[in-house]
């Protein structure tokens, strides 16, 4: 038996690139462990983690479990790398194996934490899955893939990056020639970005949704459809006008189909043989009116003999009703002047049509006058 031992402390102590087996053997052992211990860490979490997770009604934990649970495996055995390296301490002459071997490992870090991060892009999209689901646009339907598809893009170009600077080579040569190409690409694409960022802040600010009435500029319709580069309007005239979302952005725009209520607003002209009283009578009466009326609003209303026309004593009616609709804005605004002219024509009273008066002077001063259209 101790020659046995004695014969394998002999083998043991045989050295390949300056490391003795028995430091091979050591590190070899050491990522076994690891390897162990992932397949322990992997079953623990499949067999206890997992199924006290499900049992929670949130699905952000089940989406961050899954995201890091590879990502936290791989991280014993790059754990066991590294101490099985400081077990080898390999030499730095004539060939500095030691610092290649820290880069390889600061690599796989690199790789491990970005794959973290890679997969937990999908929960920041879960999360904003929640919130698109709530709104009617179409918009941030197209725009939840280009941002996960960007932030995973992004996370592979600073791994790769951080990766090269590992592994001893310089990147700002690189940066450099990104940033001038960069440059050129975003003054090509300048209409084009200034879309996008226009497409955000219409998302952001929510002016409008599809099917709202607006008005801006010198359009105004119905939004048929908003798109990530530009917004369709169906005109009255049934035309479909395409507007550039950035023009949108920077316009202002009135959404009429927000109104809470509709405003009705005329001016209702009787004729100069008015007497004060009648006026008085005319205007209680078309108050009252307003006041017994199922269409119109209750909050506010004005009924005011307001001026002395050129051709007839003016009625201000302002008041609006509580439908927003169109139609029924238009039936009951018919309805409103249709009752007012059965209470002027109640009280005896005329509504005033544009006239004048033409005074011809002769030598004897008389006067006629004559009405004319």
């Amino acid at each position: 038996m101790l020659e046995y031992l004695g014969q394998l402390e002999n083998v043991l102590s045989e050295t390949f690139l300056g490391v003795s087996l028995a430091r091979f053997s050591s590190a070899f052992l050491v990522i076994v462990v690891s390897l162990v211990l992932k397949r322990v860490l992997a079953h623990f979490i499949t067999k206890l983690v997992f199924p006290m997770v499900a049992q929670s009604r949130s699905r952000y934990d089940d989406q961050l479990l899954k995201s890091l649970k590879r990502p936290v495996e791989w991280l014993i055995v790059i754990a066991g790398l590294f101490f099985a390296v400081q077990i080898l301490q390999l030499p730095v002459e004539p060939i500095d194996l030691r610092r290649g071997a820290f880069a390889i490992l600061k690599a796989l870090v690199t790789f491990n934490v970005a794959w973290a991060l890679y997969n937990l892009v999908s929960l920041l999209q879960t999360f904003l899955e929640k919130w698109v689901d709530r709104t009617e646009s179409t918009l941030d339907d197209h725009l939840l893939p280009f941002i996960r598809k960007s932030l995973r893009g992004f996370i592979i170009f600073i791994a790769a990056l951080m990766t090269i600077q590992n592994m001893g080579y310089s990147i700002s040569g690189l940066l450099a020639s990104l940033g001038i190409g960069g440059l050129a690409v975003a003054l090509a694409a300048r209409d084009t970005l200034s879309n996008i960022f226009g497409s955000l802040m219409i998302i952001l600010d929510r002016p409008f949704k599809v099917g709202d009435w607006i008005k801006t500029g010198d359009l105004e319709g119905t939004v048929e459809e908003l798109g990530f580069r530009s917004t369709r309007i169906r005109t009255f005239a049934q035309t479909v006008i395409t507007v550039p979302n950035n023009l949108i952005a920077n316009q202002s725009i009135d959404n009429i189909s927000r109104m809470p209520k509709r405003r009705v607003m005329m001016t209702v002209g009787v004729t100069y043989e008015t007497t004060p009283d009648q006026m008085r009578e005319a205007v209680s009466r078309i108050r009252e009116l307003l006041e017994n009326h199922d269409a119109v609003d209750q909050e506010f209303m004005l009924v005011n003999f307001t001026d002395f026309g050129a051709s007839s004593l003016d009625i201000l009616v302002y008041c609006f009703t509580s439908t927003t609709v169109w139609a029924e804005y238009n039936a009951a605004r018919q309805d409103i002047c249709l009752k007012i002219m059965d209470t002027l024509e109640g009280l005896g009273l005329e509504i005033a049509f544009p006239s004048r008066s033409i005074y011809m002077r002769e030598n004897s001063r008389k006067a006629l006058a004559s009405p004319a259209d």
